[in-house]
């Protein structure tokens, strides 16, 4: 199974970490394609035009935060079944836990090969069993 990743972050070296971090991680899927986007906005637009698997979303963005941007995902038929990992500096527990909530994965920054790894293979691993459901 070939998937195609959406990273949606605003700093330009945490996007090369992600995709570098993505591409030799030792994945239960081969990546056919990694896409990027500065911003929520920008990554609703290549989520219009790509057929995306996986996100990984930053929080604090300018433009469109990546929580306005999943919200509106989840909203939209085509988008709402998307596996998402949030990857963000964010320490609030209540907030967090809004997060893991919504069936979202959450990773901090800064992250590490391995939870990176560890969590893209277990959301991609529950969205096989949701699609058989």
């Amino acid at each position: 199974m070939k998937i195609n990743i959406l990273i949606v972050e605003d700093d330009p070296a945490m996007r090369v970490l992600l995709r570098s971090t993505v591409l030799s991680a030792d994945l239960d899927v081969e990546v056919a394609e990694i896409f990027e986007a500065e911003n929520g906005k920008e990554g609703l637009e290549v989520l219009a035009k790509e057929k995306i698997d996986m996100m990984l979303v930053d929080i604090y963005m300018p433009v469109m935060d990546g929580l306005e941007m999943l919200d509106y995902a989840r909203d939209h038929p085509d988008f709402s079944n998307i596996p998402a990992i949030v990857v963000s500096s964010e320490n609030n527990e209540d907030r967090i836990d809004a997060i893991l909530r919504q069936g979202l994965g959450f990773v901090h920054k800064p992250l590490t090969h391995l939870l990176l790894k560890d969590k893209i293979s277990e959301m991609i691993k529950a969205n096989k069993q949701e699609e058989t459901r």
